[in-house]
């Protein structure tokens, strides 16, 4: 694709310091933070001034796309190692825990699942496959047509079940409606839960620049675009599952992301940088956690 070959050079001075620094353990060396931290200033501002650089913008409709197929944009200033120090900050304190990424169809739950898992060294697992293998090789589309939505809801719980019992040190993507059964967050509530919460009309889009044929629940509306079909129908499911989600332990806000960036559209994100903000979610959330159950005075 040629949007995977455009360089983004725009990086928001937001991880100047605060990303880089995590918890401070032993006798870390002064001047070697003092040197790091000025490189990573210097860095983060000199590409700041590049923030309108003609190659930094990518279509709508090829930066969506990055999300379903996993394909990456990489900056000069290197996403990866900001992703690794994010993770090696959270996975001290995860103590083994699995994560479960939940989140309306098309919200980016697969390939920002395997990003995380590889930056933890954890184990990926999707919902979704783990399912038709277990109807040997049906797919999500065909379970629906043939056998139901029943059906398919009643495997879904049997894989999150299998997950949450048997495996620890796993990052899951589970499927956009895995939260409408309290038994569900019965099992994933033994990890941690991370909601990617996208906007109704990015997801629109792009589930519109790529089809609905894997999409059972998205056939029932035919009116009208694509567009304007998709995001009737999301409408739709939100209305009924958009209150189980705030269920999760964590929130990763794309809009939230896109402000902190400076970026124009929440479709200018990269899967790596929403993955690192589900980082800091988490690492906040577990920071509250530990509060909590810490006794008072201590």
């Amino acid at each position: 694709m040629e949007a995977a070959t455009v360089q983004r050079f725009q990086y928001s001075s937001w991880t100047d310091l605060r990303n880089f620094e995590g918890k401070t353990r032993g006798s870390l060396r002064y001047t070697q933070r003092i040197k790091e931290d000025k490189r990573f200033r210097v860095v983060a501002l000199a590409l700041d001034k590049r923030r309108d650089h003609p190659l930094r913008s990518v279509s709508d409709k090829n930066s969506s796309a990055l999300l379903d197929t996993g394909s990456l944009l990489h900056s000069p200033f290197d996403e990866e190692q900001i992703l690794k120090k994010k993770a090696e900050e959270v996975k001290p304190y995860l103590n083994g825990r699995s994560m479960y990424l939940v989140g309306m169809m098309g919200s980016g739950k697969t390939t920002v699942g395997k990003i995380m898992a590889r930056a933890l060294g954890y184990t990926f697992f999707d919902c979704d496959t783990l399912i038709e293998q277990a109807m040997n090789g049906t797919s999500v589309a065909e379970i629906f047509e043939h056998f139901g939505e029943s059906v398919f809801r009643e495997k879904e719980t049997e894989a999150l079940k299998k997950l949450s019992l048997m495996y620890n040190q796993v990052v899951v993507s589970t499927g956009g409606g895995a939260v409408i059964r309290p038994i569900n967050w019965k099992y994933m509530h033994k990890g941690i839960s991370i909601w990617l919460d996208v906007p109704l009309e990015a997801l629109a889009h792009r589930i519109a620049a790529v089809g609905t044929g894997s999409r059972p629940l998205l056939h029932d509306d035919e009116s009208g675009d694509t567009y304007t079909a998709a995001l009737n129908r999301l409408s739709t499911i939100w209305d009924a599952r958009g209150e189980a989600y705030t269920n999760a332990s964590a929130r990763v806000s794309l809009e939230n992301i896109t402000l902190k960036l400076g970026y124009r559209s929440v479709s200018d994100l990269t899967p790596t940088e929403i993955a690192m903000e589900a980082f800091e979610q988490v690492r906040s959330y577990l920071d509250k956690e530990d509060g909590m159950a810490r006794p008072d005075g201590f």
